[in-house]
């Protein structure tokens, strides 16, 4: 069994310090890269005369992202978080390198998947590093900055990838990244190293299956996304058939019981999937509803967009500096709620008549309930799972993060290329598919109180 750390106040205790800089920066780099590639893809596939390829260079790299998750967990559990997270960062960084080297869209394509892949294994590592490396008190202020580490990258991403795209070229995008991954990871080893190494071990029965299980999820996936982003009786093939591969394989990846939101660990498993979806699918939303129906430009839109990211930011410097609630159940439901009612209120600013400043305030509320939502869901899941369990449950958590955003986008996607020119009807409805995930997800919230007889 993996020690923990001495109990520390402060989570930039000298302890910790190092440890945090380095998972903190690992993470913004993450997500700098999910949000530069946006950017600069289109001028990617015009340079590489690789537009056939482009949504594949994201669908790819979504699967391979998929099936790490899986393996990074497994791995985890059997050696600890340490070789999953070298092995993460190494193949992040190869993966950055073959693509801003590619001189053809699909060694691109090649990149993109090696390093979707190098970030699964990474993500699913650092949260098993938070479990191992941190005291139980901190941990909510750990994910907590987690999730600021998010705000800056998407304040300044796309408008930083773009300068380098316009002043230094695309490739710049990809090979200016691993720069700084190298000192990051090397910092969060600098904390590795007192913590006792685990008795190696064999991956746990059922391991080979589960992987297999993860590919089958991983490929549906890739197609859900490329079926959303295509038109007409296509587009809904495609995506039928997604689904169904998607309902026969990411049950047997998520924890018993999930389907029928059983209490605990499922519950909170389930809560993060419906809350990732809630979001994102509302995010891709308000920028076309503004600009079609109220005429703000592509900035201005994205300056609404801004207004969430920060109001997530503040709701999880709130939850990690709110006294433990009575009940695990409070800031999930509390934040859940917040979505709900947030985008519920934006979906007003689809008629004419209310002002938009209310659909931002609005947006600015679900900000907030998913800052006090998602880290509490993490320390959740670390505090329902055994030592050994760490990595198969943090795999298990962001795999419903991405699945369930996956699928709601992809059907989001359809909806609004299904007319010419979406509507208020075709706004509201997706709008309120976001507000129904958001609010069984606020109803289901007392069931991530464990049953009786739960060793937590």
């Amino acid at each position: 069994m993996t020690a923990t750390l001495a109990p520390a106040a402060r989570l930039y205790d000298p302890r910790l310090r190092a440890m945090t800089v380095g998972s903190v920066a690992l993470v913004s780099l993450l997500a700098f890269e999910a949000l530069a590639v946006g950017t600069a893809m289109p001028t990617v596939a015009r340079a590489l005369d690789g537009l056939g390829l482009y949504a594949l260079a994201f669908g790819g790299s979504f699967a391979a992202g998929v099936l790490a998750m899986v393996l990074s967990g497994i791995w985890c559990d059997a050696r600890g978080p340490r070789a999953p997270m070298w092995g993460g960062v190494g193949l992040f960084v190869v993966g950055l390198l073959v693509a801003g080297s590619a001189d053809a869209m699909g060694t691109l394509v090649i990149g993109r998947a090696v390093q979707g892949f190098g970030s699964g294994l990474l993500s699913v590592a650092l949260y098993v590093v938070v479990g191992q490396a941190y005291p139980e008190q901190l941990r909510r202020r750990v994910f907590a900055a987690f999730a600021a580490a998010w705000v800056i990258p998407s304040l300044v991403g796309p408008a930083v990838a773009g300068l380098i795209v316009e002043h230094l070229g695309w490739r710049w995008v990809f090979l200016a990244v691993p720069v700084v991954a190298l000192p990051a990871v090397l910092l969060v080893e600098s904390g590795l190293r007192t913590l006792d190494r685990p008795t190696p071990a064999g991956p746990p029965a059922g391991a080979a299956a589960r992987i297999g299980w993860a590919a089958g999820a991983g490929v549906s996936a890739a197609l859900l996304h490329h079926g959303g982003q295509q038109r007409g009786a296509f587009a809904v093939t495609l995506v039928a058939v997604a689904l169904a591969g998607l309902g026969v394989c990411a049950p047997r990846l998520l924890p018993a019981g999930f389907l029928r939101a059983a209490r605990g660990l499922p519950t909170v498993v389930g809560l993060r999937g419906l809350a990732a979806a809630a979001f994102a699918g509302a995010e891709v939303v308000i920028p076309l509803m503004l600009s079609r129906q109220r005429g703000f430009s592509p900035t201005a839109a994205g300056l609404v967009l801004t207004v969430g990211a920060l109001s997530w930011s503040v709701g999880s410097w709130l939850q990690g500096r709110l006294p433990p609630p009575r009940s695990s159940a409070t800031l999930p439901r509390w934040g859940l709620a917040c979505v709900a009612a947030g985008t519920a209120t934006v979906t007003l600013a689809v008629w004419p008549a209310v002002p938009v400043a209310v659909g931002v305030a609005g947006w600015a509320v679900a900000g907030l309930g998913m800052g006090l939502a998602y880290p509490s869901l993490s320390v959740l899941t670390l505090a329902l799972s055994t030592p050994d369990e760490q990595g198969r449950n943090s795999s298990s958590l962001q795999l419903a993060d991405s699945l369930f955003t996956a699928t709601v986008l992809a059907l989001t996607g359809t909806v609004l290329a299904a007319g010419t020119t979406p509507g208020p009807a075709g706004y509201a409805g997706t709008l309120a598919v976001a507000v129904g995930c958001a609010l069984l997800g606020a109803l289901l919230a007392g069931r991530v109180v464990p049953g009786r007889g739960h060793p937590a």
